[in-house]
C-alpha cells in the first residue's frame, strides 16, 4: 500500500471498497422481432422462440396438443405463461430433440420461461423465485458392470 494511514477515518474510507451493482437484465430481441432461449431437462432439449401474438403453440412443426397429448404435459408447458399472467399473449414455436415426452415438456417450460425473461426482463425475478429458470440437471444414471441396472444386483441363489 503506496499511501499511510495516519487515523481510523482513513482506514474506513480506504476500506470502504465500491459496491457492485447488480447486473441489469436487458432485453434480448432479435431481428424479426423474436426471443430465443434453449431449454433442457433429463437428455432432451428445446430450442425456443416467442413473439407477440395470440397464444399459438408450435412444437416441431405440429399443434400444441397433438404433440403433447397427456394434459398434464400441457398443464407443465403453460406453467410460466400461467406464473407471469401472460396466457395467450405470446405465439411460441419450439423445435425438441432428444428424451422422451416428460423430459420434452420440461425443456420446453425452462426454454420458454428463459425466453419470457429475456423478452421482458422484468419478470426474471418472479420466474426465478418459482425456480423455472433453473436447469434441472437430474439425469438417468448410468448402467455399471457387475449389475443388473445402475444399482439393482442380479438375483441371488444359493444354489
Amino acid at each position: 500500500m503506496a499511501e499511510t494511514l495516519s487515523s481510523l477515518q482513513d482506514l474506513k474510507t480506504a476500506a470502504a471498497a465500491p459496491v457492485a451493482e447488480a447486473p441489469v437484465h436487458v432485453q434480448k430481441i432479435d431481428k424479426l422481432g423474436r426471443a430465443y432461449a434453449t431449454g433442457k431437462r433429463k437428455n432432451a432439449v428445446a430450442r425456443v422462440w416467442i413473439k407477440p401474438g395470440s397464444g399459438k403453440v408450435t412444437i416441431n412443426g405440429r399443434s400444441f396438443e397433438s404433440y403433447f397429448a397427456r394434459p398434464v404435459l400441457r398443464m407443465i408447458l403453460q406453467q410460466p405463461y400461467a406464473i407471469t399472467k401472460r396466457v395467450d399473449q405470446y405465439d411460441l414455436v419450439a423445435t425438441v430433440a432428444g428424451g422422451g415426452l416428460s423430459g420434452q415438456a420440461g425443456a420446453v417450460r425452462h426454454g420458454l420461461a428463459k425466453a419470457l425473461a429475456h423478452y421482458e426482463p422484468t419478470l426474471r425475478s418472479l420466474l426465478k423465485r418459482e425456480g423455472f429458470l433453473t436447469r434441472d440437471s437430474r439425469v438417468v444414471e448410468r448402467k455399471k458392470y457387475g449389475k443388473r441396472k445402475a444399482r439393482r444386483s442380479f438375483q441371488f441363489s444359493k444354489r
